[in-house]
């Protein structure tokens, strides 16, 4: 009989010092639009540990990350991880403000976490694989997403 390592517990997080700020700003800001996920993504933000952008691990879920999972539903999947503005269900492109964008953010390869879909039902996801994107991708998409947050942000309040 194996045991879950994680058993009613969530796995640790790592976040990188620049990506934190910017998801902070982002749930902050999304908190009317979204209340539950808005205040998930806050929550986990408070648990992670947060390191140096140069010294953040390559196996670890972030912004721009590729994440291969499967779940307890028997599915693999494979995502990448985006900023709202990003997202694009139909190119596999899952917002970090979606439930399970919120879980995969900050997690390593062979951890499980559990998420709840907006119909309330729980799933567990195991990290198989994280694929990182380049530096040049990633200074892209860092950048858009605190302009393009604040822009609707402006626009909805």
């Amino acid at each position: 009989m194996s045991e879950k390592p994680f058993l009613n517990r969530k796995p640790p997080l790592t976040v990188s010092k620049s990506e934190h700020a910017k998801l902070i700003m982002i749930a902050e800001l999304s908190m009317r639009a979204s209340p539950a996920v808005a205040e998930e993504l806050l929550t986990e933000m408070e648990r992670a540990e947060i390191v140096d952008d140069h010294t953040m691990p390559v196996d670890v879920v972030r912004m721009g990350s590729i994440v291969e999972f499967r779940s307890d539903s028997a599915q693999n999947g494979r995502v990448a991880l985006v900023y709202p503005h990003g997202a694009d269900i139909a190119l596999n492109k899952v917002s970090v403000l979606t439930p399970i964008g919120a879980a995969l953010i900050g997690l390593s390869i062979d951890h499980s976490i559990n998420w709840r879909t907006p119909d309330g039902r729980e799933h567990e996801l195991t990290i198989l694989n994280v694929e990182q994107p380049a530096k040049e991708e990633r200074l892209v998409l860092s950048d858009s997403a605190c302009g393009q947050t604040l822009r609707s942000s402006i626009h909805h309040h």
